[in-house]
C-alpha cells in the first residue's frame, strides 16, 4: 500500500500501545515516518494529561521517540477552539484535570466559578457531586456548555471505567442543553489539529484502531483514514459500515511510507 501523505494524525491507545503493553509495529511505523520526514501528530481524546507526559510515556515505555510538539490532546483543542471564538469572554469553569486546566490557562483563560462564559466538562477522576452541580447551575444560568469528548468509557487496569462522555451526558441530562463537543469523532479537534500542522486536508491521514472515533472523525472532517486492526474495531464490524476507511491494515508493518 503506497501513499504520499505529508502529515499523519495518529491515535494512541489501541494504535500505538494497548494500555501498558507495547505494540512493536507501532514504534517501527513511527521510525519509518520520521526517516521519511513526515509530520506526526498524536491526536488523543484524553484531556487529563499534558503533552509532555504523553510524549514521555511514548518514549520511555514504548520506544517511540517523540516530543510534546508531536502531541495534540482534546484539552489543547478545547483551549485553541475557545481562544478562536471567545474574544473578551475568557472566564471558564472546569470539570477536569490538570491537562485541561493548564491548556486553558496557557491560552489566557481565567478559571472561576463566578459568572463564567463557558463551562468545560472533561474527564475528572476526582469529580464530586458538588462540582457537577456547580457546572449544571452555571450552564442553566447562561454559560456556554463545552464537552472535551464523548467517550463513554476508558480502559484502565480495573476494566472499562466511565469516560469523559459519561460526565458530559450527566450534565447534558440535568441542563437539557446540547454541548459543543470537541474530541473525536467531532470535526473541531481535526480542524484544530490541521491548523496546527499547517497542512491541507489532502496532505493528511488519520490513523486509528477505532472506527467510531478515529475513522468517523476523518470521515466527518473529510480527510483520508487508515484503520489498523490492533485495537478495538474488528473486520466483521467494519465490513458492515456504509462508509469504509480509506485504507485498512492488519498491522502498521503492512503500511508502506513513500518519501
Amino acid at each position: 500500500m503506497k501513499n504520499n501523505y505529508q502529515g499523519y494524525f495518529i491515535d494512541l491507545d489501541g494504535t500505538m500501545y494497548k494500555g501498558t503493553k507495547r505494540i512493536p509495529a507501532a514504534a517501527r511505523f513511527i521510525k519509518r515516518l520520521q526517516e521519511a520526514g513526515k509530520q506526526i501528530l498524536f491526536v488523543t481524546n484524553n484531556s487529563t494529561r499534558s503533552p509532555e507526559f504523553v510524549a514521555d510515556n511514548l518514549t520511555t515505555n514504548h520506544g517511540i521517540h517523540v516530543n510534546s510538539n508531536n502531541v495534540y490532546t482534546s484539552a489543547l483543542a478545547t483551549a485553541d477552539y475557545l481562544d478562536q471564538i471567545a474574544g473578551e469572554k475568557r472566564r471558564v469553569y472546569v470539570v477536569g484535570e490538570s491537562g485541561l486546566r493548564n491548556a486553558l490557562i496557557n491560552r489566557h483563560f481565567t478559571i472561576t466559578d463566578v459568572s463564567p462564559d463557558y463551562v468545560v466538562v472533561g474527564l475528572d477522576s476526582k469529580v464530586t457531586y458538588d462540582k457537577l452541580a456547580t457546572a449544571v447551575l452555571l450552564i442553566r444560568a447562561g454559560a456556554t456548555f463545552v464537552g472535551t469528548n464523548s467517550d463513554s468509557n476508558l480502559p484502565n487496569q480495573r476494566g472499562m471505567v466511565p469516560g469523559a462522555g459519561s460526565l458530559v451526558k450527566l450534565v447534558e441530562y440535568a441542563t437539557q442543553k446540547q454541548p459543543i463537543m470537541i474530541g473525536k469523532p467531532e470535526k473541531i479537534i481535526m480542524a484544530m489539529a490541521l491548523k496546527k500542522s499547517g497542512l491541507n486536508k489532502e496532505q493528511v491521514v488519520m490513523v486509528g484502531d477505532n472506527y467510531n472515533t478515529d475513522i468517523k472523525a476523518a470521515i466527518n472532517f473529510g480527510i483520508d483514514s487508515l484503520l489498523v486492526y490492533s485495537g478495538l474495531s474488528t473486520k466483521s464490524e467494519v465490513s458492515k459500515k456504509v462508509i469504509q476507511p480509506t485504507h485498512q491494515v492488519d498491522s502498521l508493518d503492512d503500511w508502506q511510507v513513500e518519501r
